[in-house]
């Protein structure tokens, strides 16, 4: 029974609920210009977005099982390696999806409730083969973290700036091209990964340096545009934003670890300080005190 809850446990990826930090980017920006933060509506948003996530994760996992199950990082997957059943898993995605999708419905937010199940859509159609599809992969990856950033946006009531979503849609489809980079660094072949057969390191490359460029350009006219800064620190954020997606490329390109957004989270401490300093600095642009 242990092993089974394990397995479960596994098969949900709480580690990647890391990814949420984007519900969580544009709180403080909000809160700046008047939204009101309810921290019980809050967390049951959060928390129930992240069980749907996990849904996402178990179906993503039964359609890929037989693939995964050649892959010599991916057949250990719970599903992949015969630890979990096709249909235990099935439940299980299920079990998780109804219960995220009530937490989101308690939050009394009609958008938290239809972005959720936005996303549910979105991840349906990303495992029913549209993730083989070039381009495309990459866009309903990107979704997903502009989805997280409106929903942060939705929990406090606030309203979404055409240069916030500009940015975030960015930054996403920056994360996105890196996964892909990192599979095929990683020796992921198309018959794993249809899409990838459409992709090459060169490209790859471009399209980072691309999405990355806009991406800085947006968050800078932002700084400028937005009301929220105290006059004379619009641009305090700025340097750290530049240094982690700069660091980022550095990894993934010069020392050809891929660029897998997870994992870099977890692992590239430099990245880590990076985050706890532009938070930091983002305060103190925003005239946010510290008790």
């Amino acid at each position: 029974m242990g092993s089974q809850l394990t397995q479960l446990v596994k098969l949900a990826r709480p580690w990647h609920w890391i990814k949420n930090t984007f519900v969580l980017a544009p709180v403080p920006f909000a809160l700046a210009v008047g939204a009101e933060l309810d921290f019980f509506v809050f967390a049951l948003g959060l928390l129930g977005f992240c069980l749907v996530n996990s849904a996402a994760y178990a179906f993503n996992d039964v359609r890929d099982a037989e693939a995964d199950s050649h892959n010599p990082k991916k057949r250990s997957r719970p599903v992949a390696s015969g630890a979990v059943s096709s249909s235990l898993a099935l439940a299980f995605a299920a079990v998780l999806a109804l219960a995220g999708l009530a937490l989101c419905w308690l939050t009394g937010i009609r958008v938290v409730m239809a972005l959720s199940l936005i996303y549910v859509v979105v991840n349906l159609v990303y495992s029913l083969d549209a993730k083989n599809v070039p381009i495309l992969d990459v866009f309903l990856l990107a979704s997903g973290y502009v989805i997280r950033v409106i929903l942060g946006c939705a929990l406090v009531g606030a309203a979404p700036s055409n240069w916030l979503l500009l940015c975030a849609s960015m930054l996403a489809l920056f994360l996105a091209f890196g996964k892909r980079r990192a599979d095929l660094v990683a020796g992921v072949t198309s018959e794993h990964r249809a899409s990838l057969a459409g992709y090459t390191l060169v490209f790859l490359d471009s399209a980072l340096a691309i999405t990355a460029g806009i991406a800085l350009f947006a968050y800078a006219l932002y700084s400028q545009e937005s009301p929220a800064f105290v006059e004379g620190r619009e641009l305090v954020g700025l340097p750290f934003v530049v240094f982690g997606i700069l660091d980022y490329l550095r990894v993934a390109m010069g020392e050809g670890a891929g660029g897998s957004p997870v994992e870099m989270a977890y692992r590239s401490r430099p990245l880590q300080v990076c985050v706890l300093g532009w938070v930091i600095a983002t305060a103190w642009s925003l005239g946010i005190s510290f008790p």
